[in-house]
């Protein structure tokens, strides 16, 4: 069980908002609330957040960096010079890649492109394949997604005659490439940019922006930029970028055209999910069915895959590249769950022998794609910075997740003397270190971890809104309403609301081997029943909670199926009620 933290006005705000403004914004009392105690303490920012219209977008030339590095490419462009985009082999960097071959293509422009191999190259760029792409007439490299640690490589670029743009938006360490140009936010002071927290791709999306608007003089075309918006929003949400001021205006719009899927690699890649090509996709489908399948390429297949899906002109030609891709994404899902056991199993034995503030785990075949998704499943069941590490190349690699409480790449800052390389953000990393440091590395982790946290577990929080009767839960009207907040994500998460004492009128389990179970809860004051869903929680909702009465945090949500529209309760947690 978690702990339950309803929101409050931020300090300094008045504990309710003024009566009157529900009413100005077409909103229910209710609904202005939740936006005020959110932190939405201005009329007028309420309703730019509801509409998160476009053309409230900052234009690329008033980003920081962006009209200079925009303008160095045109120029180079126009002199004639080959670029070459070096993308990440994750899904941000894949629709970063994806998004500057279809502005250059738009301009008759033909590149190179790059996406490392996980395996044989590791991430980021390296010396070889930057030699290769001289050899290949590139005179222009620009990076996405990644470059802002590469300093050997962007080194060599130069050397080589290369034009080089370093575009990316991971923290930057204290020495910086020596690229022509670079565009990264973390590189500015927060008060000058728009949004500190682009993904990859969002800073690509601007950057082209610039380029596009450069170009088009010169050969007359211009590429129509919100065609690009379904890669924005995949590459944000894939990268749990907040979905605040502009990320939310970016996915917000890239969800419509994830819907109309005109791109004929993202309507191959929902028909090989089971899904209909026209189907509507909330940002939690995309994280969980188009997600994962695109990453399964750089994570136990080929990035090359997944960019060239994205790049099909056609929906025969780019069916069988999804059908590879959700193939991929099987065998992953298989690797996931065996890695999963071995690391759980050791994280068990670790604890009974001590109390540790961390864990840092590592098997020797276990795979470098699947390592990063493993650790988030241990953190969510052990609430500790985990690191998963495995041998890659005669060093182990690895990757890390955090809690909120804990700040990854500035714990692995401090660490640094004990690894080869790391990078990453607050709650993601990736370490590299030498066999022999594994031991020194666990012990400086653990200090580092420990003196923040202490060793006593901490219990992960669960925020909520309100306490929501079943009768309001069952409004429709005020469910529409909750609609009008997505799209949801890290920053804008979805509503959720407490009970009050529930009867457990019945208890059935889903699934196979009763993992999950279906409730039918009674609300007493006003004698509704709701069927719940609560999902991996079979164990603790054992059938003997039928009669008792609990208390369940909860996100009501609208269900249509068969042109039957009925309230979906999702349950988040819960307790007995006292």
């Amino acid at each position: 069980m978690k702990n339950w933290l309803f929101r409050v006005p931020p300090e300094g705000t008045p504990a309710s908002a003024p009566s009157s403004w529900a009413e100005d914004l077409s909103i229910s009392p209710l609904l202005l609330e939740i936006l005020w105690r959110r932190g939405f303490a201005q009329k007028q920012t309420i309703n730019t957040f509801l509409d998160a219209r476009l053309d409230t977008l900052t234009p690329p030339h008033l980003w920081p960096q962006v009209p200079e590095a925009a303008q160095l490419l045109a120029q180079e462009l126009l002199a004639g010079k080959k670029l070459a985009v070096w993308g990440d082999y994750d899904v941000d960097g894949i629709t970063a890649a994806t998004l500057v071959l279809d502005v250059l293509e738009s301009h008759g422009l033909e590149a190179l492109w790059h996406i490392p191999d996980r395996r044989s190259e590791g991430y980021g760029l390296n010396v070889a394949q930057v030699e290769a792409l001289a050899e290949q007439g590139c005179g222009i490299l620009l990076t996405v997604d990644c470059g802002i640690a590469d300093v050997e490589a962007v080194q060599r670029a130069r050397q080589l005659g290369m034009t080089v743009v370093v575009s990316d938006h991971h923290l930057p360490q204290e020495n910086l490439p020596p690229a022509h140009a670079l565009c990264n936010p973390r590189l500015c002071p927060a008060d000058s940019l728009p949004c500190q927290h682009l993904a990859g791709v969002g800073v690509a999306f601007y950057l082209m922006g610039a380029v596009n608007a450069a170009l088009a003089p010169h050969t007359g075309r211009r590429h129509k930029m919100d065609l690009c918006l379904d890669l924005v929003a995949m590459g944000t949400l894939a990268d749990l970028m907040p979905l605040t001021s502009e990320n939310r205006i970016l996915v917000h719009a890239g969800l419509q055209h994830l819907a109309r899927a005109s791109r004929p690699g993202i309507a191959a890649l929902k028909v090989a999910s089971g899904m209909d090509a026209k189907t509507k996709l909330s940002s939690g489908q995309v994280s969980f069915q188009l997600v994962p399948r695109i990453n399964a390429a750089g994570r136990i297949g080929n990035g090359e895959l997944a960019l060239r899906l994205l790049r099909q002109k056609d929906f025969s030609s780019a069916l069988p590249l999804a059908q590879q891709l959700d193939a991929l994404n099987t065998e992953r899902k298989s690797a996931e769950s065996e890695i999963h056991n071995e690391a759980r199993i050791q994280a068990l034995d670790m604890l009974s022998r001590e109390p540790l503030a961390s864990l840092v785990l590592y098997g020797e075949n276990w795979h470098p794609g699947i390592v990063g998704i493993v650790a988030s499943r241990i953190v969510e069941e052990f609430y500790r910075p985990t690191i998963i590490l495995c041998r890659d190349q005669g060093s182990l690699k690895g990757s890390g997740r955090s809690v909120r409480e804990f700040d990854l790449h500035a714990g692995l800052n401090q660490t640094s003397e004990n690894l080869l390389g790391f990078g990453g953000h607050r709650l993601a990393a990736g370490v590299r270190l030498a066999p022999e440091n594994l031991g020194s590395f666990r012990s400086a982790f653990e200090a580092v971890v420990s003196q923040k946290l202490g060793t006593s577990p901490l219990s992960p929080s669960l925020t909520l809104e309100c306490q929501l009767s079943f009768d309001q839960a069952s409004n429709q009207s005020f469910l529409k309403e909750l609609e009008m907040l997505q799209p949801f994500g890290p920053g804008n998460a979805e509503p959720v609301f407490a009970s009050p004492p529930l009867l457990v009128k019945e208890r059935l389990p889903l699934g196979r081997g009763g993992e999950h179970v279906r409730l039918r809860l009674q609300d007493e004051h006003s004698g509704l029943i709701l069927t719940a869903k609560a999902w991996r929680m079979g164990k603790a909702l054992t059938p003997d909670v039928v009669g008792k009465r609990i208390r369940v945090a909860y996100t009501p949500r609208l269900d249509t199926y068969n042109g039957i529209t009925s309230v979906d309760v999702g349950i988040k947690d819960w307790q007995p009620a006292s």
